[in-house]
């Protein structure tokens, strides 16, 4: 049996999906790794769902099947929800605790279920680990860098393909020099966060 990896990341627009997703790529690529990728963009600049499919290992179609996600990581709590049917029996989910509600929500159109209802329900079909990349993020020097927190409690998941050497070459070359110490800072605090 040929090994395969699925890694699905969900959240929405602004948030650095593809960021994750492009080092992801690149690290299996330096591994040596096939790798096949799917992005889903939606209305990504109005706060819209974004999702990427990645496939590390012998996959040959770039989306994932429904019930074969090894790890989910999302960025935003209620799109973890969204991608329920995708996730195996051993899944193991990484979920932000930054809630960022819809504006249909927000004027009371729609509602937004509380972040313990989420969390319950996803503990129903995976192994949960809730991080607060936010916070996390802020205390490595850049709320933005919520992004690179879940990448660094996914480089600590059981299994994981990948090696964070290469992780973390990566990302350096992708982020600008100025920038380069917050989110190693914020890759080792997403370490930590899920360690604990």
């Amino acid at each position: 049996m040929k090994m395969i990896k699925n890694i699905l990341i969900a959240g929405v627009g602004g948030q650095g999906i593809l960021f994750i997703s492009n080092i992801l790529g690149n690290a299996a690529i330096v591994q040596n790794l096939s790798v096949r990728a799917s992005e889903t963009h939606g209305m990504a600049q109005r706060g819209g769902s974004v999702v990427s499919h990645i496939r590390i290992g012998s996959a040959r179609a770039p989306l994932i099947p429904h019930g074969e996600v090894d790890y989910l990581v999302a960025l935003e709590p209620v799109e973890a929800l969204r991608y329920l049917s995708y996730i195996s029996k051993k899944c193991r989910a990484l979920v932000s605790t930054f809630r960022i509600v819809p504006s249909a929500a927000q004027s009371g159109i729609g509602i937004y279920p509380p972040l313990e209802d989420i969390l319950e329900n996803l503990m129903r079909y995976a192994e949960v680990f809730p991080v607060d990349a936010y916070s996390l993020a802020k205390r490595a020097g850049n709320p933005l860098t919520g992004n690179t927190v879940m990448l660094g409690a996914l480089s600590t998941m059981e299994d994981f393909p990948l090696r964070q050497d290469v992780l973390k070459e990566i990302l350096l070359s992708q982020v600008s020099p100025e920038t380069a110490d917050i989110n190693l800072r914020a890759f080792e605090l997403g370490r930590i966060a899920v360690k604990k």
